[in-house]
């Protein structure tokens, strides 16, 4: 029975390709819009990703996100060092700074201060110079993307000076970086040199990174930084998690993205359930020929449902696929944020399922009722 309903449903090939488009589109719609909404949160996180060394960040307790900077004394460093469970703690400086170039154009950049001592958060993906010239005087890394948006299309060239509050910086490296959300050129440089860099201020330390004991609990020597100094002591996931949950509550990113995807939803479910229906009525005749010599209404049931999942499963598998083709095909050519993890192929599954459920819905009470006498009418 299977293998006749398989034969019914490519019988028609207009409506039986209608069909597949309708849920091709809106698998193609809500996987594609819901990969550029995850790319847009992962880029809210990329510097907590791009600092792997510390396991734990310590911060302002009103801190909602990676860029919500509250400054911290300088005494809080050496309160978190002495927190029983702290390995280790080091200054980090992270804030925005207004650079000129030696054209006479201004850029905004994100500038990060790495300990002087132990260069704890510096880039990892350095490709041009050597992470070592970052101790020379007025010495500052600069990211790839960066360096592009000042000086696009010229090669990159060590050396190259610029000012920040005044004072002489001189690039000495180029490095990978992930995208951020503001995407504003990132400059590395040593704490002690990225506060003079930045406006004055009376407290500079933005934030404090840490790292457990070996064989102590991440989250445990957290929450005993928090006893003792009364400051917010977050995981690295935490924090990141933490970020996300503040641009998901705060930002009307998830709305508009929600609306687009329920949009495809909505046009993916009427164009395959009317194209599925009319496809049953034009069958209708087989289906009272099949119950006319005994078949069953829950194997007519199953062939619909079978016929159903079939155009579901090949638009799942070609509207996915478009739409990582669509994001591999663009991640070179734009700025488009653009991240398919699983959980968006299984988002994606289960509308695809929903939408051929209502479908098959539509058309199921039509061939359940349908008259095994209509064969023999006129």
């Amino acid at each position: 029975m299977l293998w006749i309903a398989w034969k019914m449903l490519i019988g028609n090939r207009v409506k039986y390709l209608g069909i597949i488009f309708g849920v091709l589109f809106a698998a193609l719609l809500i996987a594609q819009q819901s990969s550029i909404f995850c790319g847009l949160m992962f880029l809210t996180v990329s510097q907590i990703r791009d600092i792997e060394g510390p396991g734990i960040w310590v911060m302002d307790r009103n801190v909602e996100f990676i860029d919500d900077i509250k400054p911290l004394s300088d005494t809080d460093l050496f309160r978190v060092k002495g927190v029983p469970g702290v390995d280790w703690a080091v200054p980090f400086y992270k804030g925005l700074a207004r650079a000129r170039m030696e054209q006479g154009d201004y850029h905004q950049m994100i500038l990060l201060g790495l300990d002087d001592a132990t260069l704890v958060g510096a880039p990892e993906g350095l490709f041009l110079g050597e992470l070592a010239d970052l101790r020379k005087p007025d010495a500052v890394i600069m990211d790839d993307a960066g360096y592009k948006q000042i000086w696009p299309g010229e090669p990159y060239q060590l050396g190259r000076v610029f000012e920040m509050n005044d004072r002489r910086a001189v690039i000495v490296g180029i490095t990978r970086a992930s995208r951020t959300f503001q995407t504003f050129p990132i400059v590395y440089t040593l704490y002690g040199r990225a506060v003079l860099y930045a406006p004055p201020e009376r407290k500079v330390l933005s934030f404090v990174l840490a790292n457990a004991d070996p064989g102590r609990d991440v989250e445990e020597v957290c929450r005993e930084i928090t006893a003792v100094t009364g400051l917010q002591a977050l995981t690295r996931q935490q924090f990141m998690r933490k970020t996300i949950v503040h641009f998901l509550r705060k930002t009307g990113i998830p709305v508009n993205f929600a609306i687009t995807v329920f949009l495809g939803f909505l046009v993916g479910t009427a164009i395959a359930g009317q194209t599925f229906y009319l496809f049953t009525v034009e069958n209708i005749r087989q289906f009272g020929a099949l119950k006319a010599m005994g078949t069953s209404n829950w194997t007519i049931l199953a062939m619909v449902l079978m016929q159903a999942l079939q155009v579901g499963v090949i638009g799942f598998g070609l509207g996915v696929g478009l739409a990582a083709l669509f994001g591999w095909s663009t991640r070179g050519l734009t700025k488009l944020a653009f991240f398919m993890p699983w959980q968006v192929l299984a988002i994606t599954a289960v509308a695809v399922f929903f939408i051929v459920l209502l479908a098959s819905l539509l058309s199921i009470r039509r061939v359940l009722v349908v008259d095994p006498a209509i064969v023999f009418r006129g």
